[in-house]
């Protein structure tokens, strides 16, 4: 199966993996430091004006560090998200994983049809023994095609 015109493959142990990951600019623990910090700084500047006699500061502080906080956790759900394909001996499995809740399929390597959903740029369809799901979600639609092929190649080689 080794062989370097793989241009989304990772090959370990005669096994063909295909991780296809959310460009992330950081990482769920950073972000915790971040909004840490963040709370700090705010809740501290809004304390300052409450013991000056501004008591409204402190409770827009407050009003922003709680919003601030639902916006980033409603991103550190999905900064896992992915999408992992694995080729062995004798199946295909697709795993996908959306806001921490796994999804995962095997297919017997002979039967999975690779097919665009519906267009060129469309969302890559693995078929076969009347399942089917959908992967290329963090693969820039212009790629998607050379993924599908890419697949069918890793599939049709023994």
């Amino acid at each position: 199966m080794s062989n370097p015109t793989y241009q989304f493959a990772q090959e370990s142990e005669s096994v063909l993996h295909w991780q296809l990951r959310r460009n992330c600019s950081i990482t769920p623990s950073q972000l915790a430091w971040l909004y840490f910090s963040l709370c700090l700084v705010s809740l501290g500047i809004g304390g300052v004006f409450w013991f000056q006699g501004a008591t409204l500061v402190l409770v827009f502080a407050g009003f922003e560090v709680v919003v601030v906080g639902v916006a980033f956790l409603i991103y550190a759900r999905h900064a896992t998200d992915g999408e992992r394909i694995s080729l062995h001996s004798t199946k295909l499995v697709v795993e996908k994983e959306s806001a921490g809740r796994m999804e995962r399929a095997e297919f017997v390597r002979q039967w999975v049809r690779v097919e665009p959903k519906s267009g060129d740029h469309s969302l890559i369809e693995l078929s076969g023994q009347g399942r089917s799901m959908e992967v290329g979600r963090f693969v820039r639609p212009e790629l998607r095609q050379m993924l599908a092929r890419e697949i069918r190649k890793a599939l049709r080689s023994a």
